[in-house]
């Protein structure tokens, strides 16, 4: 499991104090508000720590102690945001989207094996699963009535498959 875990991406700057605008990648300025320290690298080498974030609509304001005008924040831009996964709390049933990329997606009740996912998008309703198998892609929509049972100590996700996610027999 990767330690360091991408929670979004500095879009721009805001005001001239050095406060940047982060697109959140993570559940929301809840999460970020847990973590004192947060990562310019996926290795934890490029430390910033955090004095404050607040929300602004879809985004996050934050201001990093070691950043302190417009000129340093701009630097920040389009940086990719890290934090160690040690450093905040989720819930018992919740889980990383990182750590579901390779896991295996098995049919709940007939075992049949669908691919690995490779990838984790989201258009807005729900999560989506990019399957591959082989040359193949199949897109599962992570929703209740598909996705059964997440278990990424075993690397496997559980699925009851709708009419149609995977070709037809």
């Amino acid at each position: 499991m990767k330690t360091y875990l991408e929670i979004g991406k500095v879009n721009n700057t805001h005001g001239l104090k050095g406060e940047v605008k982060l697109e959140m990648w993570c559940d929301g300025i809840d999460y970020i508000k847990q973590l004192k320290t947060v990562y310019l690298d996926d290795k934890g080498n490029k430390a910033l720590s955090i004095v404050s974030a607040r929300p602004q609509k879809n985004i996050a304001i934050i201001k990093f102690s070691e950043i302190n005008s417009i000129e340093e924040a701009q630097e920040l831009k389009n940086k990719i945001i890290f934090c160690n996964r040690n450093d905040a709390e989720i819930d018992e049933d919740a889980y990383y989207l990182a750590d579901i990329i390779g896991c295996s997606v098995v049919d709940i009740e007939s075992n049949k094996e669908y691919g690995k996912i490779s990838d984790v998008m989201n258009y807005g309703s729900s999560d989506i699963y990019d399957v591959v198998q082989g040359k193949k892609h199949y897109l599962i929509p992570a929703i209740e009535d598909v996705v059964k049972e997440i278990d990424t100590e075993k690397q496997i996700v559980l699925i009851k498959a709708m009419k149609g996610l995977f070709d037809e027999d």
